[in-house]
C-alpha cells in the first residue's frame, strides 16, 4: 500500500529527512488560517505519479489565488483518484534536483539503491542517469558513497546526500517497506538538500507489526465524496448539499494495480508512467487520434526498473489491450530503464507468439517506441514478422500508429 506525500513525510520527518513546513488542506477554510508563509505550493494528494503534469500541483502568492487553486485542484480527477487533503507547502528555490530510491528487489531478495543526479518530472532525463547499486551484505555507508560517487555528485552533497540515502535504509529496513522514494531531493544554491517529494509502500503484510504506519494511514480515509462542479460556494465553505459519493477509483484494474482508462477511439496505448502516458495521449489527440483502452502499467508500483517484475507487467498488460473490441493498433510506449529492450521487445513477442496459436488469431499491427538501449538487429526482424513496427522517435511513432487507425 502506498501512503500518500503528506503521510511519506511524517516518516521522513521523524528519520531526520529535511523537510519543508507544510499543512494540510481539508477545505478553503483552512487556507484562511494557513500558518505558512505565502508563496506556497498546493499538491494534489492522490497515489498516482504525474501530479505537475496534470495540473495537480499549483503555485499561489496570496489566499485568493490559494483558494482558487484549491477549487481546481480538488475537482481534478488524476487517473480516476480525487484528492480528499491538499499539502500546502512553503515554495523552495531548488538550484538543482536530484532522484533517489531504496527498493525491494524481490526476486534478488535483496535491497536496491536507486539514484539520479537529475530529478523530477522529466522521465526520461531521470532514466537515462539512473545509477544502481544492490546492497548484496548488511548495509554500511559504503554502500550510501557508493551510489553518491557513481550518480557523479561532488563536494559538499557526497556527505549531505550520502546521509540522506542512510536515513532512507533506515527507515525501509525500520518499518518493513517495499519502496521509499524521494523525488526530487532539491538542492539549494549554497549546497544544502530538501525532500520536495516523497513516495513511500508499505508491506502489507508487515503493517501489523507497525501501528504508527497504521494510525497514518486512516488519519484520512480515502473519499466519499466529490462535487462535479465547485465544492466551494463564494464563501470559501463547503457546499456540503452539493456533495455526493464518489466513486472509488473507476480507472484501475485493481487486481494488478494499473491504471486503465477505457475511451472510444480505436487505438490502444500501453506506457509506463502517468507524465508518459499523458504526454502520448496529448499527442495522439493533436494528430487527430482517437484513443481507445489505454492502460498505464506502473500504477502504485516502484519496480519498473526491475526487469523479471516489469516484463511480468508488460505481458499482462499488452494481453488486457489486445483483448479489447475495438482496438485498431496498439502504440507501446514504454521507459525501459535498466531493463534491456531486447528483454522488452521478447516480452512483447512471447504475448503474440501464444497468441498465434489460436485458430481466431487476428494480428494487430504494433507500434513499439523505447527509451533505453537500442534493439539488437535479430529481435527488430523478428519483430516485423508479427506485425510489430519498432520506431525511436516519439513523434514519428504517433505518426505511424494514426496511419492504419485512419484506414
Amino acid at each position: 500500500m502506498d501512503l500518500l506525500e503528506y503521510q511519506a513525510k511524517e516518516l521522513f520527518a521523524q528519520i531526520g529527512i529535511p523537510i519543508l513546513p507544510s499543512q494540510c488542506i481539508n477545505h478553503p477554510a483552512d487556507l484562511k488560517g494557513l500558518k505558512i508563509p505565502y508563496p506556497v505550493v498546493l499538491k494534489s494528494q492522490v497515489r498516482a505519479g504525474g501530479r505537475g503534469k496534470a495540473g495537480g500541483v499549483k503555485f499561489a502568492e496570496n489566499t485568493i489565488d490559494a483558494v482558487a487553486a484549491a477549487q481546481a485542484i480538488v475537482n481534478l480527477p488524476i487517473m480516476g483518484d480525487y484528492p480528499d487533503v491538499i499539502l500546502a507547502e512553503a515554495k523552495y528555490n531548488a538550484d538543482r534536483e536530484l532522484y533517489l530510491a531504496v527498493v525491494l528487489d524481490t526476486h534478488a531478495r535483496r535491497p536496491v539503491l536507486l539514484g539520479s543526479n537529475k530529478g523530477g518530472v522529466d522521465l526520461d532525463a531521470v532514466m537515462e542517469h539512473m545509477q544502481v547499486v544492490v546492497v548484496d551484505r548488511s548495509f554500511s555507508p559504503f554502500y550510501a558513497r557508493r551510489l553518491v560517487l557513481k550518480m557523479g555528485l561532488q563536494g559538499r552533497l557526497i556527505q549531505s546526500v550520502s546521509q540522506i540515502i542512510e536515513k532512507m535504509y533506515r527507515l525501509f529496513v525500520d518499518k518493513d517497506l517495499d519502496v521509499v522514494e524521494i523525488n526530487p531531493l532539491g538542492v539549494s544554491p549554497d549546497g544544502s538538500v530538501m525532500a520536495l517529494d516523497g513516495k513511500v509502500t508499505v508491506n502489507d503484510e508487515a503493517l501489523s507489526r507497525h501501528p504508527d504506519v497504521m494510525e497514518l494511514l486512516h488519519q484520512h480515509a480515502p473519499g466519499s465524496v466529490h462535487a462535479p462542479g465547485s465544492i466551494f460556494d463564494n464563501n470559501g465553505d463547503r457546499a456540503r448539499d452539493e456533495w455526493h459519493y464518489r466513486p472509488q477509483k473507476p480507472d484501475r484494474v485493481k487486481d494488478l494495480d494499473f491504471h486503465l482508462m477505457d475511451l472510444e477511439g480505436t487505438i490502444g496505448v500501453l506506457s509506463n508512467g502517468t507524465g508518459l502516458m499523458m504526454a502520448t495521449l496529448d499527442l495522439i489527440y493533436s494528430s487527430g487520434g482517437n484513443p481507445a483502452r489505454c492502460l498505464e502499467i506502473a500504477g502504485d508500483f516502484q519496480g519498473g526498473w526491475l526487469a523479471d517484475q516489469f516484463c511480468e507487467r508488460i505481458d499482462r498488460g499488452l494481453e488486457l489491450v489486445l483483448d479489447q473490441d475495438p482496438v485498431e493498433v496498439i502504440l507501446v510506449n514504454l521507459m525501459s530503464g535498466l531493463t534491456p529492450s531486447d528483454r522488452i521487445a521478447e516480452t512483447i513477442l512471447k504475448v503474440l507468439e501464444q497468441r498465434s496459436r489460436s485458430p481466431a488469431y487476428d494480428p494487430i499491427p504494433i507500434i513499439l517506441r523505447l527509451v533505453g538501449d537500442p534493439l539488437s538487429p535479430a529481435i527488430a526482424e523478428r519483430l516485423a514478422q508479427f506485425q510489430i513496427t519498432w520506431i525511436e522517435d516519439l513523434e514519428a511513432a504517433i505518426k505511424a500508429t494514426l496511419a492504419p487507425s485512419k484506414l
